[in-house]
């Protein structure tokens, strides 16, 4: 099976990448940078998806499209023209990450932008399997500094909790959906198998970093003049709503969302515990 791996080099699309390899599959990336490193055997196909000749060639000759789109200012854009270079390559499978939750807010950017994206999959024609994720257990790597320099888990998420998920599990389903008939015509939440605040998530760093790390709060004002010094104006605006959000209303999944994931992948998906444990090793060495 030949796949077109969009968003190949990042946290999740790298993973998918690598399961999508272990299942035999002949994988592409679709990347403005055909110098970055990829696995062996894996095609880099330089493009650019506002690019309208990317999105008429890349996908030719395709049996399946993985698709994600980074968050961006043109982020619904890129994810509309993908989904055409799809259907005029004739792909025989599409499996989009989305977000979990996404109609319910959409005035945040980041997740209005996907509400076109899966209409336009759903329009498509193409046989598709629609993913949304929780938050991501390895976006807490972004704190490694944070905690072991400054005792501070500085994610503002708040005290509602979400069911943060591993980006293993999320790249186990769309290999599996991309390679099987498993979820053809499905939307599935990936959610973790807990809920989890953010005090509760800074006391489980501290008790496999072996320090006591206190939550950094609550407090958007103080968050978004941090985030200020290392992250695009657009994006911390955009994530200062989503944390909004997060601490009214969290991101919960449902116990019939984790019996769909666990259904899906084979296995009970990973706890965040095991993932903390194993993250806090690597960072001592």
């Amino acid at each position: 099976m030949k796949v077109l791996v969009l968003g190949g080099t990042g946290t999740v699309g790298s993973q998918v990448v690598t399961e999508l390899l272990s299942r035999g599959a002949e994988v592409s990336v679709l990347t403005r940078d055909p110098k970055k490193p990829l696995p062996p055997g894996v095609k880099a196909v330089a493009g650019d998806l506002l690019d309208p000749s990317t999105v008429r060639s890349a996908f030719a000759g395709m049996d399946g499209v993985f698709l994600l789109n980074a968050v961006s200012a043109t982020e619904c854009h890129e994810g509309l023209m993908a989904v055409n270079g799809a259907r005029l390559g004739a792909v025989k499978k599409l499996v989009y990450l989305s977000v979990q939750d996404a109609d319910k807010a959409p005035h945040l950017p980041h997740f209005g932008a996907k509400i076109p994206v899966e209409a336009a999959i759903r329009a498509s024609g193409i046989p598709f399997t629609i993913l949304r994720p929780n938050n991501f257990f390895q976006n807490d790597s972004w704190y490694k500094d944070a905690m072991l320099g400054h005792d501070v888990y500085p994610q503002p998420f708040g005290d509602v909790g979400l069911s943060r998920v591993d980006v293993r599990d999320i790249a186990e389903a769309a290999a599996i959906a991309l390679t099987t008939a498993s979820a053809d015509g499905e939307t599935v939440n990936l959610a973790g198998p807990e809920v989890l605040t953010a005090s509760a998530t800074a006391a489980k760093w501290g008790g496999v970093l072996g320090r006591k790390i206190a939550y950094g709060g609550n407090d958007l004002d103080a968050w978004e003049k941090q985030s200020l010094a290392f992250l695009p104006a657009f994006m911390v605006f955009d994530f200062r709503l989503m944390y909004a959000f997060f601490q009214e209303k969290g991101l919960k999944g449902t116990p019939a969302d984790l019996a769909r994931l666990t259904a899906l992948i084979g296995h009970p998906p990973r706890r965040f515990d095991a993932f903390a444990a194993e993250t806090a090793r690597a960072w001592s060495v």
